[in-house]
């Protein structure tokens, strides 16, 4: 059907990607448009296939997935890129997200929540598996610096209060359905403050956000 979700897969390791197409394939609204073992074969894929979401492996031979990632965001801007890795914390997986890729999560992530995730990325959201944020925040920490200086407090108070504690529930990981029943709000209203946040920092996606939480103080290692 016209309304699936194309997904590429994207891994070195023949029976990871057998695993994942095995558990794509049986879900509705999602078909598996193709496979490729490195980074350079992915970008190939991509021209061919115009794929909506790409399951990206990191570590690879050859071109691997920060650079695929980075080139294939330029290159193809309407294609996601969601990063799966082994590690709690991949040491390259910050670059890949910075690279472009709409979403971080780990393998052994439940097949429920992995499709959520391809679902949601290709709806233009952004995912960072909760159980990984905490670390990924960490890992920022020496690239990006916490600025608290003039500028912090002029992006801040372009926030409502509402919107700060989206914004710093978003930075510890939390979903919008885990907001929504924190703050006592419908899950509607928590993605209009999430979409206003974005709007308001300048933000891309989810992702972003979580840095940006970190850098305007809000979230800490």
């Amino acid at each position: 059907m016209s309304d699936d979700v194309r997904v590429l897969l994207v891994d070195d390791q023949e029976l990871v990607r057998y695993g994942f197409r095995l558990l794509l394939d049986a879900r509705p609204g999602i078909v598996v448009v193709g496979e490729a073992d490195d980074g350079e074969r992915a970008i190939g894929a991509t021209a061919r296939l115009q794929p909506d979401v790409i399951l990206m492996d990191i570590r690879m031979p050859g071109v691997g997935g920060i650079e695929a990632t980075r080139h294939i965001t330029r290159a193809f801007p309407t294609a996601r890129i969601l990063v799966l890795t082994t590690y709690d914390l991949d040491e390259y997986a910050f670059d890949a997200l910075k690279a472009g890729a709409a979403g971080f999560l780990l393998k052994n992530t439940r097949p429920d929540e992995l499709v959520a995730a391809i679902r949601a990325v290709h709806a233009g959201d952004a995912v960072v598996s909760p159980r990984i944020t905490a670390k990924l925040i960490e890992a920022a920490a020496p690239h990006l610096g916490v600025r608290q200086n003039a500028s912090t407090e002029e992006a801040l108070s372009e926030l409502t209060a509402r919107e700060r504690e989206v914004l710093i529930l978003i930075g510890q990981g939390e979903t919008n359905t885990e907001i929504a029943a924190r703050l006592f709000l419908s899950e509607s209203t928590v993605k209009a403050h999430v979409g206003r946040v974005l709007a308001k920092l300048d933000l891309r996606n989810r992702v972003e956000a979580v840095i940006r939480a970190y850098e305007l103080g809000l979230v800490a290692p």
